[in-house]
């Protein structure tokens, strides 16, 4: 592996796994569109700003265009707004590990999508990752709590069209610049969370209203979880499979989990750890390279031998 995709993948595990805390703070004081789409306009802006200081071409064509608008209500505005809406609801860390079933939901897109076969251990993974969710949102403090499950629904929503979108991302025309790429991505983005947000009438707040921890929490989502983490994700869906950029969901949940826990004091139940091993071995093998009936014909060649 090259050192660039190293860092992005270091990149997509660990900061985004920190957005959750950033984003569960932002939205204690400001309106979940709101917030998403102030984030993503203004990374948006600053992109744009780094291609020209960089001497690159803002140019794309008409159908890069509709396709960076596409992919932007796909991954940002729904992905990711809707997420932030529902941490009104739930806690950072089990909105992070209700995402962690992302490689399952890519798996059965492709399946369902392309006819992709799907491998035994792929398959012994889908169970195990069904059965770790089942575990997940079958607690007593989702199932008694109707404003939990509802955050729990929105989130599984979400998993499935960020799961779609990387798929459409992966085969569509767009910017061959990585950075033009997500830069109009999240323009567009923006646009269609400002929309939902007046469209939800939700108030807005002035920067110079903002609490102090939400304003280092914006700006470490605008530049870290949206220039350096969402760039370097446009970029692995261009040069490896999305099923192991939806490996990211390994560290992600886990991340998020420690940083609640040691932030915002969020407590984490004995079936959310149980639920949370379950369902990273349910990805873990999802994500195995090696077909098992691979492995048990080379062994009978072996004994033959």
């Amino acid at each position: 592996m090259n050192i660039t995709r190293l860092l992005a993948f270091l990149s997509i595990y660990l900061i985004w796994g920190s957005t959750y805390l950033l984003n569960k703070i932002a939205v204690g004081q400001l309106e979940p569109f709101m917030l998403a789409g102030v984030r993503f306009l203004s990374a948006s802006f600053l992109m744009f700003l780094i291609v020209k200081v960089s001497s690159k071409s803002l140019k794309v064509t008409l159908v890069q265009l509709k396709n960076a608008a596409i992919a932007g209500f796909l991954f940002l505005a729904i992905g990711n707004g809707v997420v932030v809406w529902a941490l009104s609801y739930v806690d950072s860390g089990l909105a992070a590990l209700t995402i962690a079933s992302q490689p399952l939901i890519v798996l059965l897109l492709l399946w369902i999508i392309e006819n992709k076969r799907i491998k035994l251990f792929s398959w012994v993974g889908v169970f195990v990752g069904l059965l770790g969710m089942y575990l997940l949102i079958s607690q007593n403090q989702i199932t008694s709590s109707p404003e939990s499950l509802k955050g729990i629904i929105m989130i599984i929503g979400c998993v499935i069209t960020w799961g779609y979108a990387s798929i459409f991302v992966g085969k569509a025309e767009l910017p061959k610049n990585y950075l033009v790429n997500s830069a109009y991505q999240m323009f567009f983005g923006s646009l269609w969370l400002i929309l939902m947000s007046m469209i939800k009438q939700e108030h807005w707040i002035s920067p110079d209203e903002w609490e102090i921890n939400v304003k280092w929490s914006m700006l470490g989502l605008i530049i870290f979880g949206s220039i350096v983490a969402f760039t370097s994700f446009n970029y692995l869906l261009r040069t490896v499979s999305p099923e192991k950029v939806a490996t990211s969901t390994y560290i992600n949940p886990i991340v998020a989990m420690v940083l609640g826990y040691l932030v915002l004091k969020e407590t984490i139940s004995t079936q959310s750890v149980v639920a949370a091993v379950v369902l990273l071995t349910g990805v873990y093998f999802i994500n195995m390279k090696r077909d098992p009936r691979v492995y048990l014909r080379a062994r009978a060649m072996k004994r033959l031998k």
